[in-house]
């Protein structure tokens, strides 16, 4: 038995396998087997990440279940000649910490619901859940890895994943979508490919602890370093800041998220907002104020001017639009800006925050998409010009679409004003004109959030959504659970502010917060 816990990160990752491997046994023809065993795939990551989520021991610090096993190595001389050793080893390192454990849940969580939401998927079904699975097992990989090598391997299997996923199950610009996504996503592993093989030349390893000990001590230190040493250090950096910066996106690399969320089949959009770019604030915690607290915080006032253009920007543009995905798509932009904003304030407040509106955003994105998947199933349009009045036939998935408006705009009693209240707190104490504007894109969140809702589901109903059809069976479990932890969070934050203290405690105590 404590063999097997023990083993709970690489069993989380690799089960999806199990299902993959089942459908590639499977004929193309049968679509119903698919959507099953597709389905079921998921589950085994989902019932893992909640034991490893009730068992997880919040006044530990370090990571829990870790494992670390000697992988390969190769000549120590090839990296640095006067080391004394004789080679480098690269480890299999896996663990989970009060940072990647929410994560891993939400992960793991969204993933059984695109799943399920996927039923609407009529076409190459077998692909496609493969697919899907694949991109679960980067997925978990990416927030359990313990080593940068590991991280970097799973990193590159999201891509080639969702790259298919948009590609080819997407919608009339699907190619250029996936195409935009492969670009940028591509340049920001080649950022982070130079950090790898810089950091592997600071630290001799890849581990994130030796890493974290060896490029915090060097940076304490920058004074007294040569100047070559010095520009490496800032250059390893900047480049990990680029590369998450893409990911999550931050202003000016945000055109690619756009065309994804527009383009790309819903399930598709469900765990790329709510979990692919988490990927790029996890980086900027992890590696960002992990690695090199004391340049974070150097950096913290472009940070906090970029999330404010990150928020104003989204808002503004979110509420002129006239189509209910980009809607959706400029606001994801918007809100990342208040990750960026927690980022920027460097104390126990904003990054709680940070990562409170990570997962908070993960549920509430989910849940709007999953829902206007299955309007435009319903009504072949997402267009707000061409709905309206839908709360009559629908009334159920109208009241639950203007609950997802409502957290998404932080009504109190829900996670997003949690969110937003903490990352808003934090940066008020360190840099109080930057949130005090900031806070205007709060009052805009309100404008395009309810102005999206209302041409939605109120007004006047179009003759041929009159016999529309409200929510099925099938979706009442999906929806209803997004909205039970949307509350949860809201009212009891502490379920996840607990299991994260320890963790930001020691990530404090590298920037002397």
């Amino acid at each position: 038995m404590t063999q097997w816990l023990n083993a709970l990160p690489t069993l989380i990752t690799f089960a999806p396998l199990i299902g993959l491997a089942v459908l590639l046994f499977l004929p193309q023809d049968k679509t119903r087997a698919h959507r099953m065993v597709g389905i079921v795939g998921t589950l085994p990551s989902l019932v893992l990440a909640l034991v490893m989520f009730g068992r997880f021991d919040p006044l530990k610090q370090g990571l829990q279940w870790a494992q670390s096993i000697p992988w390969f190595d190769i000549p120590l001389g090839l990296i640095n000649r006067q080391a004394p050793a004789t080679k480098l080893v690269f480890n299999y390192s896996m663990g989970v910490d009060g940072l990647s454990m929410p994560l891993v849940v939400l992960t793991c969580l969204v993933a059984t619901l695109a799943a399920i939401a996927s039923v609407y998927v009529k076409q190459r079904t077998k692909a496609y859940y493969t697919l899907l699975l694949l991109l679960l097992v980067g997925m978990n990989g990416v927030f359990l890895s313990a080593n940068f090598f590991l991280f970097f391997i799973f990193f590159e299997v999201t891509l080639v994943a969702a790259f298919f996923l948009i590609g080819i199950w997407g919608f009339l610009g699907r190619e250029k979508a996936a195409n935009h996504f492969l670009l940028y996503n591509g340049l920001g592993s080649g950022f982070l490919l130079f950090a790898m093989i810089g950091l592997l030349l600071l630290s001799g390893s890849l581990d994130y602890a030796t890493i974290q000990q060896q490029a915090g001590g060097l940076v304490k230190q920058l004074h007294l370093l040569e100047p070559q040493q010095v520009s490496l250090v800032w250059l390893i950096f900047i480049s990990l800041i680029v590369a998450f910066a893409i990911k999550l996106p931050m202003f000016p690399f945000h055109s690619w998220m756009l065309r994804v969320h527009v383009e790309a089949p819903t399930p598709v959009v469900m765990i790329h907002s709510g979990v692919l770019l988490k990927m790029g604030a996890y980086g900027l915690i992890r590696f960002g104020v992990g690695f090199f607290p004391g340049l974070m915080d150097r950096a913290a006032t472009v940070l906090a001017v970029l999330g404010l253009v990150n928020i104003l920007y989204g808002a503004i543009l979110a509420f002129v639009e006239t189509e209910l995905k980009r809607v959706l798509a400029y606001s994801s932009v918007s809100h990342m800006g208040i990750i960026l904003f927690g980022l920027a304030a460097m104390n126990e407040a904003g990054l709680k925050g940070a990562v409170f509106q990570s997962v908070s955003h993960g549920l509430i994105s989910a849940l709007l998409f999953f829902i206007v998947g299955s309007l435009y199933e319903r009504t072949k349009t997402t267009e707000l010009n061409e709905l309206g009045g839908l709360a009559k036939p629908m009334p159920i998935l109208s009241g639950l679409l203007l609950f997802g408006g409502m957290a998404l705009l932080g009504l109190p009693g829900l996670s997003g004003f949690i969110s937003e209240f903490m990352a808003f707190l934090g940066l008020f104490q360190e840099r109080p004109v930057v949130a005090a504007v900031g806070a205007l894109g709060l009052v805009l969140a309100a404008a395009y959030t309810l102005r999206a809702c209302l041409k939605t589901t109120f007004g006047p109903l179009k003759e041929r959504f009159s016999d529309t059809a409200d929510v099925k069976g099938w979706e009442v479990g999906s929806l209803f659970t997004l909205v039970f932890l949307i509350v949860v969070i809201g009212v009891y934050p502490a379920v996840l502010a607990y299991p994260m203290e320890q963790t930001l405690e020691v990530i404090l105590a590298g920037i002397g917060g």
